[in-house]
């Protein structure tokens, strides 16, 4: 029987990444969690186990369950009866699966019924679900809105609503508007105190809001009277069960159509401040935005990896002119280079959530103690980190869904374009990840700041001085002119003191950056096991003629070029 965890021998060697043995180690206290929870692991051994166990559960439901439904789901979607959102049938059928698995909560602590995994457990869950379905994804993956409550609301509102979600309630962020999509500092649903109540109430509209009728909703309002910035904007939670917010419609969208994307009327809606007024946007929005933005990379990678295993099926088993297709150089070239970048985006995958991690562990501890000098330098050099991969990861992991979705239907030819194979349907479903939780042109602008302070550069020197096998230090110089390449081009622009010409070079100064990281990323990878060597060879290679294109453009490019070139596109 098939199992999305068991049959792919490259999640468990991330999950046995030297840094893991340090994640666990401090997730469990020191596994001093077992005189208080008989569950609890008693060494890393242990804890690898519990979480081995408990992704082979998923990755058989994923494979036997939710991609058995994804077509009809496809087909079907959700529908608004009376101003309520009904799910598919297989969704449901995917959701109650899960639900009766227990593993729902997988990162919470286990005094709310969660199962107190890290988060590289838990986003390689991600991946495998959305290798599954990846419209069912999104659904799963919005139980990230009880890290948000864990780490920002009242002791009252943890210990209500925090145990609901290993029982299957749902949880969706509320924050689009009609008028304020990527610009949340324009959110105007409207929140008032209401004294006697000892509540807040909603008034207004959302719009392309995932999951919009979920049980427990994070809603960014208004609740600064005459405010026009973030600092007037506050996190609540809504309560499904008050029945004051109303579905207006379902969006009909292009892919992932399981997962329902709502209009919503907030009527008088009662809702509870999460953390303090104010700091909705500036500081409990933007963590969580970071919380899906990796969710999207894993969603990402678990769409390319469906994808992949499709194209590599069909090259197998198509015959032309006498033989199987994969035996026609392009289209093993095409293979090849799929593999390729699903193993440079999965290895940035995890290595941003070991980032992610190690800053969550150190501020959950924070809440306990107070940090030791040691301990206060390694959060913030985690939180660097990850606040500098996470724009890169959502970046360049969306942008590969969309190309090696796009190669699976060349190899499948004609076929590929008709509904009687999978690659159609994920091939719209990885269309989304570039835009939603921001486009890639929002991501650039995350990223280029850790270009211009030199993180990424400060990153790469040190994946220079960790040990690469002696047969692949050949790729390793190859990335060590690249790096010196960059260097130069991101000097030339720094002396071209021009903010909006650096605008314009800012995508391809950050993506020779990334192709730089995800190229020793794959090289450290391949030093540890030989089976990512090959893709070592072609991503280095795909990487470096890549780099050159985009170094000869900035190499070349004026103020003057520039602004002819607008002058052409305002004309035009």
């Amino acid at each position: 029987m098939s199992n999305f965890f068991s049959d792919n021998t490259s999640l468990k060697f991330h999950l046995e990444h030297p840094l893991m043995k340090r994640i666990a180690e401090l997730k469990e206290e020191k596994y001093t969690q077992r005189e208080q929870f008989d569950t609890a692991p008693v060494n890393f051994e242990d804890a690898i186990d519990s979480y081995e166990q408990v992704l082979d559960i998923i990755g058989e439901i994923s494979a036997q369950v939710l991609f058995a439904n994804a077509e009809s789901v496809d087909l079907e979607g959700p529908k608004v009866v009376n101003g309520e959102v009904i799910y598919a049938r297989g969704t449901q059928e995917n959701h109650q699966s899960l639900v009766d698995a227990g593993v729902y909560g997988i990162a919470l602590p286990r005094q709310y019924g969660g199962l107190n995994f890290p988060i590289v457990p838990y986003v390689m869950a991600a991946e495998i679900v959305s290798r599954g379905d990846a419209g069912f994804s999104n659904i799963w993956g919005l139980q990230d809105c009880a890290e948000t409550i864990y780490e920002y609301a009242s002791n009252e509102l943890k210990d209500k609503y925090l145990p609901l979600i290993n029982q299957g309630f749902t949880c969706s962020m509320d924050l689009t508007e009609p008028e304020a999509g990527s610009d949340l500092q324009a959110v105007q649903l409207k929140a008032t105190h209401d004294e006697a109540n000892n509540c807040w109430r909603l008034n207004g509209v959302k719009r392309f809001i995932t999951n919009g009728d979920a049980d427990i909703k994070l809603v960014l309002a208004r609740s600064e009277e005459d405010s026009k910035d973030a600092r007037g904007l506050s996190l609540f939670l809504y309560d499904r069960k008050d029945k004051a917010v109303t579905v207006r419609r379902i969006e009909h969208k292009l892919g992932i159509k399981g997962s329902p994307t709502c209009e919503l009327v907030f009527n008088n809606a009662p809702a509870q401040l999460i953390g303090d007024e104010r700091f909705g946007l500036i500081r409990y929005v933007m963590g969580l935005m970071n919380s899906a933005r990796l969710g999207v990379g894993a969603q990402s990678v678990g769409i390319s990896e469906a994808a992949y295993r499709e194209a590599l099926k069909y090259a197998h088993e198509r015959e032309q002119f006498g033989k199987p297709i994969i035996q026609f150089p392009a289209v093993l070239e095409l293979l090849g280079n799929m593999k390729a970048k699903l193993d440079a985006m999965r290895s940035m995958l995890y290595e941003t959530s070991r980032f992610v991690d190690m800053q969550k562990l150190y501020e959950d501890i924070a809440r306990k103690r107070t940090l030791t000098p040691e301990e206060r330098t390694e959060l913030k050099q985690y939180q660097r980190l990850a606040d500098a991969f996470t724009p890169m990861l959502k970046l360049m992991a969306s942008e590969y869904s969309n190309q090696i979705t796009y190669d699976a239907i060349q190899i499948h030819g004609g076929t590929g374009y008709m509904q009687d194979f999978p690659v159609e349907r994920m091939y719209r479903d990885a269309r989304i990840t570039s835009i939603y939780e921001g486009t890639s042109q929002l991501q650039v602008v995350a990223a280029i700041r850790s270009v211009s302070s030199g993180i990424y550069l400060n990153r790469i020197k040190e994946y220079e001085n960790q040990t690469i096998s002696d047969d692949l230090q050949p790729l390793k110089m190859q990335l060590l002119d690249m790096t010196s390449r960059h260097e130069q081009i991101c000097q030339t622009a720094k002396d071209f003191n021009n903010s909006e010409l650096y605008d314009l070079l800012a995508r391809r100064l950050v993506e020779t950056a990334a192709n730089i990281i995800f190229g020793y990323l794959l090289l450290i990878d391949a030093t540890r096991c030989d089976c990512f060597v090959h893709s070592a060879h072609i991503f280095i290679q795909l990487a470096n003629s890549q780099n050159r294109e985009k170094e000869e453009f900035i190499k070349t490019i004026t103020i003057e070029k520039m602004e002819k070139y607008k002058v052409y596109l305002a004309e035009s």
